[in-house]
């Protein structure tokens, strides 16, 4: 965990990576209670003959599911000490390159491209968050995030 005292002390982050998040394992109860949570029940994340006679071997996880992961890598790969609250503000950019079998692990590698002062005392920061899938190449997702934090 990478502990920040102040809005300054991350400020002077920008451009470096922050932090990396500790390997987490995605499986086939978390899709299955995502697809409830969304309706999206399509048969490449539900387990069972089609999805293992499918393109990917077996279930994948929604890439919508990927991205609703990365406030808890946020969580647990980085704090700042100064904010009293943190408030997801949006994304700019999300792709989504490698699909995520049910059953893989993912985790955040964190770099600082944004840290602009609010009139509200607080910070907005831009993060890249690149979703690396254990044993794979090339990421899972890709996308910037929007945070805010403040006093």
């Amino acid at each position: 965990m990478h502990r920040f005292d102040s809005f300054n002390a991350l400020a002077q982050a920008v451009g470096q990576e922050i932090a990396v998040s500790d390997w987490s394992l995605v499986t086939q109860q978390q899709v299955d209670q995502f697809a409830d949570a969304t309706g999206d029940h399509q048969w490449i994340h539900m387990a069972g003959e089609r999805a293992n006679a499918g393109p990917f071997g077996g279930p994948i996880a929604h890439g919508f599911l990927t991205l609703a992961l990365l406030p808890r890598m946020f969580e647990t790969s980085f704090s700042v000490a100064e904010a009293r609250m943190a408030v997801n503000y949006g994304l700019n950019k999300v792709r989504f390159i490698t699909p995520v079998p049910v059953g893989s692990r993912v985790r955040a590698r964190l770099k600082l491209l944004d840290c602009t002062p609010l009139a509200t005392s607080g910070v907005q920061i831009t993060l890249e968050a690149t979703v690396e899938l254990e044993g794979h190449p090339k990421p899972a997702c890709v996308a910037e995030s929007l945070l805010r934090y403040t006093l």
